[in-house]
């Protein structure tokens, strides 16, 4: 009931806005290298009527009879055209050329920015992956798609069936995910919520290395994941599908669950000003080197490296309403999320016991964009998240063939968190070379649950402002500050960045820049109390947040041109110094229990280099990078270097076949050792080097398209087989519940058949 009341007004508005003795113009846009022009906004002059361009570049207008102007913005800010026309009827224009390149068309970039403009432009370092290799990668999850880019690193937790992010060296709890520059929930300082998004709803992913707390506030000390979802305003109708079977390692059985099956299908429609878009997503993954149910305790225990089940139900409802100056939105995400566990049966008394986590999430986002006039933008973006993890312990009595719930502590729970967000800025173009982006920001966090000590709530409220400068021809500079108050914990009440960009040569440019940044504690850091038969976890209210000064510089050459071969090259380099960070120690009173405080210091440092290489039909990544992570253990111990490095080789292979209409892509990544020093005798103080031991993971995929509608993948993914990586030491460990001599990376080599379906009506 409450999905169609909340559909209802726009239908209403749909009908009411329906003008009559309109006729329809059809066209196409096409860049100046002769390739269709996507996502283009086209609208008519002094008039509400806009719309989009196509995958193929198409777009359809409905106007009033007679002379009309087509103004044409590529978004960029660097391609506005005027069409004139004479209408009396319905007609199809010729095609209109653009003075855009399709490559810059695609480099167009929203993270951090005050208006959309060319990655080229931006102050920022920012590492975009588009839709084209998302879909070729035939992911199921995002994990999957930032498997191989350089930097990043995922910790799999087993026993909680989830898993957490790393990016150069700094864990989840650094990194904001955001979805369309709205922050993500998630229960713990872990980023599970970033394998809670519908691979399918994708456009692109934006990454910006290096601490953005000045514009995105906590938790943005590595740098920000902001997911830019798909919005179709083009297509009166347009229809996709979408189903892929996957193998989990060497199980696969379609009719007893095993493998992973991914169902997708999709409802887009578009007429005027209004649009509207539907989607549902299933991911039923069966779990791997799972013993049977009616196994004993012994023989589960034995086994380490279980894959728990998991299936997942994703809905996505859009509405929206854009005209030429003005667009709002509004859209809700809604998840449902199983994971299983078996203990085996006690041969004692033949009692099994099953476990079950379920994750109820929705997401509710209102979004508007209000272009006043040439010079001023007003945008604002709520969101309402509620997420609910529900634990459920059953005991099945075999003897009986009953079923009872488990009243041991701690084995029946639901946790219960809300979190609103607020954000509105306004951009003000003072001049050609100065505009400044003043802004306000409220997040409100809510929790509760048996675990979760009363009802807290945490306030936070935050006034930034940025400016962009261009005092020289050559030079761009961009200064930033954040007030923060918050209602719980000591957070920083200013904290100030500033970002260059330099124009070495036309196609050579170099960014610095310096940001302080923080992290909240999580709530769940704050107030949650985990304690069952082995674990006593305080949480801990007195806790600071966690402060950071960072160091970035980038040197961008952007194209080199060697006959029909185009180079592109990009150096990165950066260097983070944290305190204040919050770790596990034992409460002084009561060594069996553990709390958090502020106790730690922690350095990265590193640099990447990422090559592209690009012909009419072959198109190569190749970079290599290599990262410090720093020892404790070095201020009070001469052996123990400062930091541990690990290097890392990375690269994609893209092939078309254009004969064929099909693409081939290769994705490598090789991760080298990773170094940790420990102490394994704490009276002599003996220290010993850890490490986890390095692996290389492939994955090769098939594209080839059937009539401009239907899209077949094959593939492979793990190519070597990676399952576990061995580890000499627990203090190299990824995680809370990782094994001390073995880091569990996957389940194992993969085959993947996938079939997609795409329809339009114009």
């Amino acid at each position: 009931m409450f999905r169609i009341l909340l559909i209802l007004p726009f239908l209403l508005l749909s009908i009411a806005g329906i003008a009559q003795d309109l006729v329809t113009i059809k066209g196409r846009l096409i860049t100046s290298d002769g390739k269709p022009a996507l996502g283009v906004h086209i609208f008519v002059k002094n008039s509400k009527t806009v719309t989009y361009s196509n995958h193929e570049g198409a777009f359809v207008l409905k106007v009033i009879p007679g002379k009309q102007i087509l103004r044409i913005h590529s978004n960029i800010q660097t391609e506005e055209k005027e069409v004139h026309l004479e209408i009396a009827h319905d007609q199809e224009i010729a095609p209109i050329i653009l003075n855009v390149a399709s490559n810059e068309l695609k480099q167009v970039v929203v993270t951090g920015q005050h208006t959309p403009q060319a990655l080229q432009k931006s102050v920022f370092t920012i590492h975009t992956i588009p839709q084209e290799k998302i879909r070729m990668s035939a992911a199921t999850n995002v994990q999957q798609v930032l498997m191989t880019e350089p930097g990043v690193r995922f910790n799999n937790d087993l026993t909680l069936g989830t898993a957490d992010i790393e990016l150069n060296g700094m864990s989840g709890r650094n990194i904001k995910i955001l979805v369309d520059g709205v922050p993500m929930l998630d229960r713990s300082d872990a980023r599970e919520s970033l394998n809670q998004i519908d691979i399918n709803l994708i456009d692109r992913i934006e990454i910006v290395e290096g601490p953005m707390s000045v514009i995105y506030g906590s938790d943005a000390l590595a740098g920000v994941i902001n997911i830019i979802t798909k919005v179709n305003t083009s297509s009166v109708v347009n229809i996709s599908a979408k189903v892929q079977e996957e193998s989990i390692g060497k199980e696969y059985n379609f009719g007893k669950g095993k493998g992973n099956h991914h169902k997708n299908l999709a409802v887009n429609w578009a007429k005027n000003k209004y649009f509207a878009n539907i989607s549902v997503t299933s991911n039923d993954f069966g779990g791997w080197n799972l013993p049977p149910k009616n196994a004993f305790i012994s023989e589960v225990n034995a086994i380490t490296d279980k894959w728990k089940p998991k299936q997942q139900l994703m809905e996505n409802i859009q509405l929206g309403y854009k005209q030429a100056n003005f667009s709002i939105w509004y859209r809700l995400m809604a998840l449902q999320e199983e994971i299983d566990t078996r203990y085996g049966i006690n041969p004692n008394n033949y009692i099994a016991k099953f476990q079950k986590y379920t994750t109820n999430r929705s997401n509710h986002q209102v979004q508007s964009n209000w272009n006043i006039n040439s010079k001023n933008v007003l945008q604002t973006m709520i969101g309402i998240t509620d997420l609910t993890r529900k634990t459920k312990t059953t005991l099945h009595d075999y003897n009986t063939n009953t079923s009872t719930l488990s009243s041991d502590q701690g084995e029946q729970d639901i946790a219960k968190f809300t979190n609103i967000f607020l954000r509105t800025t306004w951009q003000h173009k003072w001049t050609e070379n100065l505009s400044l982006q003043p802004g306000f920001e409220f997040n409100r966090e809510t929790a509760e649950g048996a675990r979760i000590k009363g009802n807290p709530t945490i306030n936070d409220y935050a006034f930034f402002i940025s400016v962009e400068y261009k005092p020289l021809n050559y030079l761009t500079v961009r200064p930033g500050a954040r007030y923060i108050k918050n209602s719980v914990y000591s957070a920083p009440n200013f904290v100030p960045s500033i970002n260059t960009k330099i124009d070495l040569y036309p196609n050579l440019d170099l960014r610095l820049s310096y940001a302080k940044g923080y992290r909240a504690p999580a709530l769940r850091e704050l107030y949650f109390d985990f304690i069952d038969a082995s674990h006593t976890i305080i949480g801990n209210e007195n806790l600071k947040a966690e402060k950071s000064n960072s160091f970035n510089a980038a040197l961008n050459w952007r194209e080199l041109k060697v006959g029909k071969w185009e180079f592109k090259s990009v150096l990165t380099g950066f260097y983070n110094i944290f305190k204040d960070r919050i770790d596990y120690a034992y409460d002084s009173n009561d060594p069996s229990v553990t709390t958090l405080l502020n106790i730690d210091k922690y350095k990265t440092t590193g640099f990447v280099l990422n090559n592209t290489f690009s012909l009419t039909h072959i198109k190569m990544t190749l970079g290599f990078s290599y990262i410090g992570r720093y020892n404790r253990l070095s201020t009070s111990m001469e052996e123990v270097s400062p930091f541990s490095w690990t290097p890392e080789i990375f690269g994609d292979l893209t092939y078309q076949i254009k004969k064929w209409d099909t693409t081939a892509i290769l994705f490598v990544k090789k991760t080298g050792k990773r170094s940790a020093y420990q102490i394994v005798d704490g009276q002599t103080n003996t220290v010993t080097l850890s490490s986890i031991e390095g692996i290389t993971w492939a994955d090769f995929m098939l594209n080839k398209k059937f009539k401009r509608n239907i899209t077949i993948n094959l593939g492979v993914k793990n190519l070597f087989n990676v399952t576990n990586q061995t580890n000499t030491g627990g203090a190299a460990s990824g995680g809370a519940h990782s094994s001390s001599s073995t880091i569990n990376t996957s389940y194992g080599r993969s085959y993947v058949v996938g079939l997609a379906y795409l329809w339009n009506k114009i």
